[in-house]
């Protein structure tokens, strides 16, 4: 990646130089499972739903005729229906219980059904054991349901894995599997098919649905020379594209695979909830034994078998099923639906920052304005004319990938003869230098003017401006106009709407950074800023902030990289194609809008809102129904209530946040 060329400045002061990097991202957490079963791989409803119909055929006539079965000898009738139910439907949590008694992580929910359940058998309560066991299946059931059925919508919105590619060969054209394209290959996409590669347009012009990747519903209009994306769908002409990237290397394989693993980055309320297990568990089984063995002792008339019964209803009741099920899914759930609507965020721990976030700290050029730069005044200085300035911009600028260098040569027009051009140089943060025709000339800001000694006159000039000078003359500048997008006024307003500071940041001059901050409605603005400077600027605002109040920055990820990296959540704008956004950012804006900035902050703050309602009304029917039991009054049957019921009731909830 090449460093931004370009002054956006021209008043006698800083320019905008973008540095690219590709920077590990200061979050990285291992992967963990939830959950005992493996969600990576597909689920099967049938194979799911086959063991609990088997179950089923044992435990209902076995509730049925439960008086006549324990009065055969030995109750083995008994015995013989329920124990293999109960193995059926509780095999998982023995084994994980087992499993983790081994490893020494002895207090966790697995291991109080097992107690509890056990315990049962014991005391010859063999349908409540079988009970908590197949309603805890149940619950699972749900749970995969809720799951599979959160991570199909993204793999809906994101299933545009093309079938195949019409490669160009010398015999014609030839259907093959994606996979099997290489890079510099011609394929051409019909009218309907979906492009199954990332790559350059050489002929054809067309119109893209690129729904599917950023939500948008209007199709964009492409022409030779445009990149488009595997998984978009060519609507109207033919295209014939030179291939760039293998299909595992596109932007919507790396897109698909964020979203898959996106649990793994998790959020501090999923930790809260494992280290709360850790202490929960313990009391609960203390608390269970003294229940068990202390009022015998100490209550005349009290039987053991009661309040042996008693202690294992209190086990299943504080089983935490539903926090631990539905809190994994509330957010996965939130990361879905926020998936829908073209904003990738890689990781719960993101949604959670995204709710503290009080202050919103913007880049200007590509961010907040479009970022599509046009020609708007050519201005030539000692007997240099309009034409012979804008000619030699272009060659000048011939090597430069950077928009302002592509509207420099737009506005010519012609080709661009390059084969006088030598010693090519990029000045980091001034411009360009390079030999032409024999003669220096020079390219970029106004301080590149002042750091040369070259005399002129044109410090005031409004608008992005690039100045030239021939072997230490100066020749004139050009200016550069740059558009607000047109949703940037709305976005800052809900912003402020929703109580955040925002803020922007640019290497632009001045005069500009005060126009655009007053046109949209800016709180703060800092222009004249180096890429360094930007970092120190993100710097000053974190170390001000108070440690609940966290800091987003916005950037339009091509460039930009060290503040998106610095920031407590980088935010890369209209990331598709970009592998720096996808690489550095935490949270990616599939579209150019500003405005899903506060779409991404409600969804976050939407989805805070239902795991907390999940982890209050969990924990308030689980006091109420301890109570309940160590008062005898709640049975068996209401513990499984208690257990599977909130279990369910939270998931349920929890599947609110894809919507």
């Amino acid at each position: 990646m090449k460093p931004k060329l370009h002054s956006e400045s021209s008043g006698c002061g800083h320019c905008e130089h973008e540095h690219h990097e590709n920077h590990n991202h200061h979050h990285d957490e291992n992967h963990n499972h939830d959950h005992n079963h493996n969600h990576g791989e597909e689920f099967n409803l049938k194979n799911e739903i086959f063991p609990l119909i088997v179950i089923l055929s044992l435990y209902a006539p076995g509730v049925i005729f439960e008086y006549q079965l324990h009065n055969t000898l030995y109750s083995i009738g008994e015995y013989l229906v329920f124990i293999p139910a109960y193995l059926l439907s509780g095999w998982s949590v023995l084994k994980t219980a087992g499993r983790n008694i081994l490893r020494g992580r002895i207090f966790d929910e697995t291991f109080l059904m097992t107690v509890a359940t056990l315990g049962a058998i014991a005391i010859h309560k063999l349908p409540e054991a079988v009970g908590v066991m197949l309603f805890y299946k149940v619950g699972e059931l749900f749970q995969d349901i809720a799951v599979s059925r959160s991570r199909n919508s993204i793999k809906a919105l994101l299933e545009i894995r093309p079938d195949y590619a019409n490669i160009q060969t010398k015999q014609g054209l030839k259907k093959v599997s994606p996979d099997t394209v290489n890079i510099g290959d011609i394929i051409v996409v019909k009218p309907g098919e979906k492009i199954p590669l990332d790559g350059e347009i050489i002929e054809g012009n067309s119109q893209v649905d690129t729904s599917a990747l950023t939500g948008e519903s209007v199709p964009r209009t492409v022409k030779p020379g445009e990149t488009v994306l595997a998984g978009t769908i060519n609507k109207i002409g033919v295209l014939s594209i030179k291939v760039t990237k293998l299909f595992d290397e596109s932007s919507i394989a790396k897109i698909l695979d964020l979203v898959q693993n996106a649990k793994s980055k998790k959020a501090e309320t999923e930790k809260f909830i494992t280290k709360f297990a850790r202490y929960y568990t313990p009391i609960v089984v203390f608390t269970s034994l003294a229940v068990a063995l202390l009022p015998p002792l100490f209550i005349s008339g009290a039987t053991s078998s009661e309040w042996i019964y008693r202690a294992l209803v209190l086990l299943v009741i504080s089983c935490p099923c539903g926090l631990v099920i539905s809190i994994p899914l509330g957010y996965f759930g939130g990361v879905g639906g926020a998936a829908k609507r073209g904003i990738l965020v890689k990781g719960s721990t993101f949604l959670d920052t995204l709710n503290i976030v009080k202050t919103v700290v913007f880049d200007k050029t590509g961010t907040l304005t479009k970022g599509v730069f046009k020609v708007s005044e050519i201005v030539p200085y000692n007997g240099c004319n309009e034409k012979e300035l804008l000619e030699l911009a272009a060659k000048v600028e011939s090597h430069s990938n950077h928009p302002i260098a592509q509207s420099i040569r737009n506005a010519y027009g012609d080709k661009i003869d390059a084969s006088d051009v030598r010693d090519y140089e990029e000045i980091a943060g001034y411009g360009i230098r390079a030999k032409i025709e024999n003669k220096v000339v020079i390219a970029g800001s106004d301080r590149l003017l002042h750091k040369e000694n070259i005399a002129h006159d044109t410090c005031l000039v409004e608008g992005t401006v690039i100045h030239l000078a021939v072997d230490n003359i100066y020749a004139g500048y050009i200016v550069i106009a740059d558009e607000v997008k047109e949703d940037a006024r709305q976005a800052i307003q809900t912003l402020k709407k929703m109580g955040m500071r925002t803020v922007m940041l640019t290497g632009d001059n001045q005069a500009i950074a005060s126009r655009i901050a007053q046109q949209i409605g800016i709180d703060i603005y800092e222009a004249e800023l180096l890429p360094e400077e930007k970092v120190n600027a993100i710097e000053k605002l974190l170390s001000t902030a108070d440690k609940h109040a966290k800091v987003a920055f916005i950037g339009d990820g091509i460039n930009d990289a060290p503040v998106i990296a610095r920031a407590d959540v980088g935010i890369a704008m209209g990331g598709l194609g970009s592998d720096a956004a996808i690489e550095t950012a935490d949270i990616v804006i599939m579209t150019d809008a500003p405005s899903k900035v506060a779409e991404a902050i409600q969804i976050a703050r939407k989805t805070r809102q239902i795991v907390w309602q999940n982890i209050s009304f969990a924990l308030a029917i689980k006091g109420v129904f301890i109570g309940l039991g160590i008062l005898g009054v709640a049975t068996m049957w209401e513990a499984v209530f208690a257990d599977v019921g909130v279990a369910m009731l939270a998931i349920l909830n929890a599947t609110r946040a894809m919507k």
